[in-house]
């Protein structure tokens, strides 16, 4: 095993550890998805202040009480192309490095039903996850005095984060104004390997739980919770947030994560518009903002060693804000066509692409495509194309300022289709 000897190279190790933390449920915003059905994907995950189907309700539980009975159900083929390019940055193999493992399903399951007293229950089943890094086993020049094999000299490396979100939530409308409220449990499946050059005394609080542990099971709850208000027929507008997560700690990794394997899931808000020039258009605005930076492992300074420790290392992330513009047409009775744009702000600046290596979520701008096909009075064909044009970050290694160079880039497209039932 390659020993980290010098401060130089001693720190290099650690920031490229601390890569296999961020990003890598679902490299759209960070690590929450675009959105979690595919009426939303097809209208860029907007829809704060405007409902279609029971899982309109995880943007916004207010939409709860719009939806009337209805259940769906829907599958992601999420595609993930990611990988860097480094040049005189130890101990980084020289040239152009591909993750492997291309190809993920994301499900989703809603209910939603009214109550006699005016209100409405939904439940909800979704994932936000589907990607993980996984590098194959490269020849690496500086492992070792005749080089050696790896990412980080230990054959095949990778992280693997998921998450599986469930929620009950009430909604109701009086008027004008809609509330809605959703208790939400969230479970979190992670694993690491090929990062044993960085298990040591000096680098992480815990040796022998920073990698190769197999998976390891996180669980939390938070709250979500939203409003609109109808201000006339053409326009509403609508408010959601997320409380953090807090999460159990990942006791397989305490020497991987800060304050001994602890890895919550931000807060986050939403707010927006929805307007109908017509009857047939309606035209969607959102903005949303993610607090990664709150997340010590998530936004600490990569530079506070050792890892695992209280306060110890993250990969210091900055919050991220997410832009969305939508449109639904219906064209007929029985066809309607969806049109989306997002941006999400990239956390992940030419300082920090050390950091990215494992992890490279560096994209920025997202287009989808979708529609929704009638099939009868009760039954609903939703089916939406995102694709995410591809983004590069490139920045010298400021262990390695002269000549050293390392480049993210990323570039994803997915496909997703949905059966929705009304009774």
């Amino acid at each position: 095993m390659t020993k980290l000897k010098t401060p130089r190279f001693s720190g290099l190790a650690a920031l490229c550890l601390a890569a296999a933390v961020p990003s890598v449920a679902s490299a759209t915003e960070g690590y929450f998805a675009l959105a979690y059905g595919p009426a939303q994907r097809g209208v860029g995950g907007a829809g704060v202040a405007y409902s279609v189907d029971p899982m309109s309700a995880a943007i916004n539980p207010a939409n709860i009480a719009d939806i009337g009975h209805q259940m769906t159900f829907g599958v992601e083929a999420f595609s993930p192309r990611r990988g860097f390019t480094a040049t005189g940055a130890p101990p980084l193999p020289e040239g152009k490095v591909e993750s492997g493992h291309e190809w993920f399903p994301i499900p989703n399951f809603g209910y939603n039903r009214p109550l006699a007293n005016g209100g409405a229950l939904n439940v909800m089943v979704y994932g936000n996850g589907g990607m993980n890094t996984s590098y194959p086993a490269v020849f690496n020049p500086y492992c070792g005095d005749g080089g050696g094999y790896g990412v980080f000299c230990a054959g095949k490396a990778g992280v693997d984060l998921m998450q599986l979100f469930a929620s009950v939530g009430y909604g109701r409308k009086d008027g004008n104004f809609s509330w809605g409220i959703a208790p939400t449990v969230a479970v979190q499946r992670f694993s690491a390997r090929g990062l044993n050059m960085f298990d040591q005394e000096g680098y992480t609080a815990s040796p022998g739980k920073l990698t190769g542990n197999g998976y390891d099971f996180s669980t939390g709850i938070g709250l979500r919770a939203g409003i609109k208000y109808e201000i006339n027929p053409q326009f509403t507008i609508g408010l959601s947030g997320q409380t953090r997560f807090k999460m159990s700690k990942f006791d397989k990794y305490a020497g991987l994560f800060e304050g001994n394997g602890s890895f919550d899931i931000p807060a986050s808000v939403t707010a927006g518009v929805a307007f109908k020039p017509r009857s047939d258009l309606t035209v969607m605005l959102d903005y949303q903002k993610i607090f990664y930076s709150a997340i010590g492992a998530v936004g600490n300074p990569n530079t506070a060693l050792p890892f695992g420790a209280p306060g110890g290392a993250g990969f210091g992330w900055d919050d991220v804000d997410v832009l969305r513009i939508g449109a639904e047409w219906q064209q007929s009775p029985d066809m309607t066509w969806r049109f989306g744009y997002a941006h999400a702000t990239n956390p992940i600046g030419p300082e920090d692409v050390v950091l990215g290596v494992l992890a490279p979520g560096v994209v920025e701008h997202h287009i989808s495509f979708g529609g929704a096909k009638k099939l009868n009075d009760r039954d609903t064909l939703d089916f939406a194309v995102n694709y995410v044009l591809p983004h590069k970050v490139k920045g010298p290694s400021f262990l390695y300022p002269d000549g050293s160079e390392v480049e993210l880039e990323m570039k994803q497209i997915s496909a997703s289709i949905g059966w929705s039932r009304r009774f």
